[in-house]
């Protein structure tokens, strides 16, 4: 089994022009929609990028067995996001296992995605080192349950390092401590702001950050349903709009991009989902962005795996951690 961040490339310390490369690090929640996948890598690799997908456990996992999955304070079988059927579970391990080998990193967005008031924000450490382990369980043995027979995981569980949690939620001590007896690395879950990174609770922390909505003075989050939020408040709007909304987005990043210029060259971090959301305009904006900014001379479109390698390697530039 492949680990789940199977290459990873090197970067300078600095550029010529003595910044360190402006890292931007595109990252997907739950990662089952196959044509969806095929979309991204054959962007990734126009640009020379490599992306980071948080899977979701029940993508790999088939419905006939979903009682196997025992979530905190919610049924056997429970989850909001369903259950893999065998052809899909079948097709996303040979697409988990392709997109590996082009250098793109699997990270966890845990299993049934329960949000909200009766979600994840009570889970205890405890609980969620059996979400993970979970986790894992699906992802070592759903292949070989939807095929009927011996089928190698896609990739080696216990070498996923970095985890998003469902609706950014969570009691962060508490799975971060988790993570941490796992000996994963970075959690992608909080909300920040443009800056270089920290730890916090023995984890890289590697925000969905603040940014101001072009031509308005709203704050919203690097996240795809954060933006949909900020323009219609999560409705569709009428597809004559889609694209001025699209530009809106589009613009949003290149700012955010222009501020991380502006102040040492901290990460950029973008999330997002497979979506259509809003006549497809947030993965729109974000296809254009990354093609006109991955081939830049000080950008680095990379994994949060690589950005995590490059801080082990050479650490957070000095005098370089202040919000922007």
């Amino acid at each position: 089994m492949p680990a789940a961040a199977h290459l990873l490339r090197s970067f300078p310390a600095r550029l010529p022009n003595g910044k360190p490369p402006l890292f931007v690090v595109v990252s997907f929640d739950g990662a089952g929609d196959l044509a969806l996948w095929a979309r991204w890598r054959a962007v990734a690799k126009q640009v020379n990028a490599r992306m980071t997908f948080f899977l979701s456990g029940p993508y790999l996992y088939p419905g006939d067995h979903r009682a196997d999955y025992k979530p905190p304070y919610h049924q056997p079988g429970a989850s909001d996001i369903g259950w893999g059927d065998d052809a899909n579970v079948l097709a996303r391990t040979k697409v988990l296992r392709e997109a590996i080998a082009e250098g793109h990193e699997i990270g966890t967005h845990a299993n049934g995605h329960f949000c909200g008031k009766n979600g994840i924000g009570r889970w205890t450490t405890a609980q969620w080192t059996a979400e993970l382990s979970a986790f894992d369980r699906m992802v070592r043995t759903g292949p070989t349950l939807a095929a009927g027979k011996t089928v190698v995981p896609p990739f080696d569980p216990s070498t996923v390092k970095g985890m998003r949690t469902p609706c950014l939620e969570g009691n962060r001590p508490a799975y971060r401590q988790a993570m941490v007896q796992r000996g994963m690395l970075y959690d992608a879950s909080a909300p920040g702001y443009i800056s270089w990174p920290k730890k916090q609770n023995g984890l890289w922390d590697f925000p969905l950050e603040s940014v101001t909505l072009a031509g308005t003075s709203k704050k919203t989050l690097t996240m795809d349903y954060n933006l949909w939020f900020a323009q219609t408040q999560a409705r569709k709007a009428p597809l004559a709009q889609a694209p001025a909304l699209k530009a809106q987005v589009l613009a949003t990043y290149q700012q955010a991009l222009a501020k991380s210029r502006a102040s040492g060259n901290p990460p950029l971090f973008l999330g997002n989902h497979f979506n259509r959301w809003n006549n497809s305009v947030y993965s729109d904006a974000l296809t254009d962005f990354v093609k006109q900014t991955c081939t830049q001379p000080d950008v680095r479109c990379v994994s949060n795996m690589e950005l995590a390698s490059w801080l082990a390697k050479y650490g957070v530039p000095s005098n370089q951690n202040r919000p922007s």
